[in-house]
């Protein structure tokens, strides 16, 4: 299945069920790992060849934001849907069978999310967990080839999961997912918005409204609208 290129950026051209579907074919092969990018991820890998490189090496990588749905309409090559990462990671684990490990978060917001998967999902096994601010790399990979969890939840922050993934996929585990702020979902320490305005695509919007302090960040979301527009006069003017 060819990938449709938004800025650089490969993305697989699949909906919700199929993403799972070839979730669970990774996770039986090992070693494999998921990126999620949006608008703001886009940009950064425009600015970061290493961070290019690791998502595009990513064995599947959803569009996780109606920004990059737009743009790929926007450049004939639009994508089925939506697939956050959030939606991904509560189908695959309902769908999966095995054990989970969760790493990243503040202190504390790990350990939270693994007793809420542990009474939401019973037919899984939580062998660990373990927050984002770790200091001793070889404790971590030491404990992650002892428990060799099915399924890996990345939840380092934009840019440091991918990295972090892109330079672990020896590990025996058998997928790796990088979901930013699932982890604080998943812990009941955030919440998503409501099922009207994910429906809307105003997601983005409904987190604006309650934490302000996003603003900074949705300005790269303008520039990003600014960036399709350039790209498509500039292929307007090759073709």
């Amino acid at each position: 299945m060819n990938r449709v290129d938004i800025l650089g950026v490969r993305f697989d051209p699949v909906m919700l069920d199929e993403a799972v579907e070839r979730a669970l074919a990774l996770m039986a092969r090992r070693g494999a790992y998921v990126c999620t990018p949006n608008p703001e991820m886009i940009r950064r890998c425009r600015k970061d060849p290493a961070l290019m490189e690791a998502v595009n090496a990513a064995d599947l990588v959803l569009p996780d934001g109606v920004g990059v749905l737009w743009a790929a309409r926007r450049f004939g090559t639009p994508l089925p849907e939506r697939v956050p990462g959030v939606d991904f990671a509560s189908e695959l684990m309902r769908r999966m069978r095995g054990s989970v490990y969760i790493l990243g978060g503040r202190p504390g917001v790990a350990e939270k999310a693994a007793e809420n998967l542990a009474a939401a999902y019973p037919h899984l096994t939580v062998v660990g967990a373990r927050d984002g601010f770790f200091s001793d790399e070889l404790a971590l990979t030491a404990e992650l080839g002892e428990t060799r969890p099915d399924l890996l939840i990345v939840c380092l922050g934009m840019e440091k999961q991918e990295l972090w993934m892109a330079a672990h996929r020896d590990l025996p585990v058998g997928l790796m997912a990088g979901l930013g702020g699932t982890v604080d979902v998943l812990a009941g320490t955030a919440q998503r918005a409501p099922v009207r305005w994910q429906k809307l695509g105003l997601e983005w919007l409904y987190r604006l409204l309650r934490e302000p302090t996003r603003f900074r960040r949705q300005l790269s979301l303008a520039a990003y609208v600014w960036d399709v527009i350039k790209r498509k006069q500039t292929w307007h003017k090759e073709n």
